[in-house]
C-alpha cells in the first residue's frame, strides 16, 4: 500500500480486508504472497570487476575525455621539434584521470554491494503475525510476512518487516533507528496519520521500519 503513512489505522486495515484481532485467512495469504513475493532483499548477482569498470566508461562526459584523449594523442603523435615529448603530457594526463575516476567509481560500487550484503545480516528471522486459521499469535519465518499481515512487536524484538502502527499497548512507543537515521536517541512514535505524502522516512512517525529494534508492545500492519 502507497503511503499509509497518511491513512489512519482503520483505512489501512479495510484496504487489506482484515481486522487487528484476526489478519489475513490462509487464501488472502496466498493471493498476497503470489502478488507482492517473500519479505526478503532480492538476491543479485554481485558485478565482475570488468562490468564495473566498463560502467564507468559510460558516462558521456567520460567518453567526450576519452576522445580528446586519443584525438591529444594522435596530435602529439605528429608532433615534431623539440616539443614532441612535452606533446604527450596532455594526453597522458586526462588518461590518469580517467583512470583514477574508474578506481574510485568501483571502489563505491563494491562498497556498495557491501552495504546491502550486510543489511541482511540485520534481517530478523521470525516474526510474530495474528492469521484468521489460529486465534492466537503465531511466530513465522519473517521472509513469509506479506501485505497485510496483523504484526506483533514486543520490547526488544527487531521490526521483521515495514509496517504502519495500527495500535500501541503501553502509553509511549519508542523505536531504536540508529541503523536508519544514525540517531543515537530512541524516536517516539505513534498511530495518528501523517498528512505529508511526501514526508521522508525519518517524519513517517506511525511507521516502523525492517531491522529496527523496540522498546515496547505494539501491533501494526505491513
Amino acid at each position: 500500500m502507497e503511503n499509509a503513512h497518511i491513512k489512519e489505522g482503520p483505512e489501512v486495515l479495510a484496504y487489506f480486508g482484515v481486522t487487528e484481532d484476526t489478519g489475513l485467512s490462509p487464501d488472502q495469504f496466498k493471493r498476497n504472497l503470489e502478488k507482492y513475493g517473500f519479505n526478503e532483499l532480492p538476491a543479485e548477482e554481485g558485478k565482475t570487476i570488468w562490468e564495473l569498470v566498463v560502467e564507468q566508461f559510460e558516462d558521456l562526459l567520460v567518453r567526450i575525455l576519452l576522445l580528446a584523449a586519443c584525438i591529444s594523442f594522435v596530435l602529439a603523435w605528429f608532433e615534431e621539434g623539440e616539443e614532441t615529448v612535452t606533446a604527450f603530457v596532455e594526453p597522458f594526463v586526462i588518461l590518469l584521470i580517467l583512470i583514477a575516476n574508474a578506481v574510485v567509481g568501483v571502489w563505491q560500487e563494491r562498497n556498495a554491494e557491501s552495504a546491502i550484503e550486510a543489511l541482511k545480516e540485520y534481517e530478523p528471522e521470525m516474526g510474530k503475525v495474528y492469521r484468521s486459521d489460529r486465534k492466537s499469535v503465531q511466530q513465522i519465518k519473517a521472509r513469509e510476512i506479506v501485505p497485510g499481515d496483523v504484526v506483533e512487536v514486543s520490547v526488544g524484538d527487531k521490526v521483521p518487516a515495514d509496517i504502519r502502527i495500527i495500535s500501541v499497548k503501553s502509553t509511549t512507543l519508542r523505536v531504536d533507528q540508529s541503523i536508519l537515521t544514525g540517531e543515537s536517541v530512541s524516536v517516539i512514535k505513534h498511530t495518528d496519520a501523517v498528512p505529508d505524502p511526501r514526508a521522508v522516512n525519518q517524519d513517517k512517525k506511525n511507521m516502523l521500519f525492517s531491522k529496527k529494534k523496540i522498546q515496547t508492545f505494539l501491533y501494526g500492519i505491513y
